[in-house]
């Protein structure tokens, strides 16, 4: 039973995110959407009030106070860490395909295991650092490969995969530890309005016009709100069942996991939007 709620918790995360990464390009591509620090604060917006309407009004999960400054420094930190991860994610894919997007972020696993070492001084397997030296290889040898190679969207998709893997420890922590234990409803309720505040005023900032822009784009064409909702409903699946992955495997494993999710959304991306790939970029 154990081991059929584990899959069917993968299967959930890796339906919903590749979802919510497929529609995140449709928009970019096919509205000139290009705004992803006001559509991440939509997808915070959508965890903030699910969450809320989950724990508050149908009572799936109990509620869990903040306890502790620490708690709350260490809930902020995520907040902010997965601001700079989605952010940074979809700033790339204004320059680099979905494809090449998910090979780079095949090196999750390597910044999981130094991040695991640097927070805990715990020390992975042998088997383990030598397996993930084949994986920076094969991403090095793509980037090369990369018949649409751009520097800025490379570099920003290097930072938002190391500020996953930094995530996925922190939340392990949050999740797992005696001390500050929370469950996974919890932690996105608390999570997520972190990322509301920040994202609010970066998005009105950085993003000239985009509350007028969003309002055009969905008077001229209804479907646009249609997706742009449905895009953040899912966004809130994503994160919960992130959480819960996390929480019955660990960061390191949801990595992993992540990188297979990577291989499925690579096929599907290149059979839906016909991007090209070099055949250094399929090996």
């Amino acid at each position: 039973m154990s081991c059929l709620f584990k899959v069917g918790l993968i299967t959930s995360w890796y339906s919903s995110n590749i979802g919510v990464l497929l529609l995140n390009k449709f928009l970019l591509s096919n509205y000139g959407f290009k705004y992803p620090i006001f559509h991440t604060l939509c997808h915070m917006s959508a965890c903030s009030m699910f969450s809320y309407i989950a724990i508050a009004w149908l009572k799936m999960a109990p509620l869990q106070g903040v306890r502790s400054r620490l708690r709350l420094m260490k809930i902020s930190a995520l907040g902010i860490i997965f601001c700079l991860f989605v952010v940074g994610g979809n700033i790339s894919f204004k320059f680099l395909p979905v494809s090449f997007n998910q090979a780079v972020g095949a090196t999750t696993p390597f910044f999981t295991a130094v991040f695991a070492y640097l927070m805990t001084m715990k020390r992975e397997g042998w088997v383990t650092y030598v397996t993930l030296v084949p994986v920076v290889t094969g991403v090095i040898i793509t980037t090369g490969g990369e018949p649409l190679f751009h520097l800025f969207g490379f570099m920003m998709c290097i930072g938002a995969t190391a500020a996953q893997a930094l995530k996925s420890k922190l939340q392990g922590i949050l999740l797992s530890s005696e001390g500050e234990k929370l469950n996974s409803m919890n932690l996105l309720m608390y999570m997520a309005p972190v990322a509301v505040i920040f994202l609010f005023p970066a998005a009105l900032f950085m993003e000239d016009g985009v509350v007028g822009i969003t309002i055009a784009l969905a008077r001229d064409d209804w479907k646009f709100l249609l997706y742009l909702t449905f895009n953040s409903a899912l966004a809130y699946f994503v994160n919960l069942t992130n959480f819960l992955v996390t929480k019955h495997t660990s960061p390191l494993t949801l990595q992993v996991l992540g990188n297979a999710k990577g291989t499925v959304a690579v096929v599907i991306s290149i059979l839906i939007f016909k991007n090209p790939v070099s055949v250094t970029g399929m090996l």
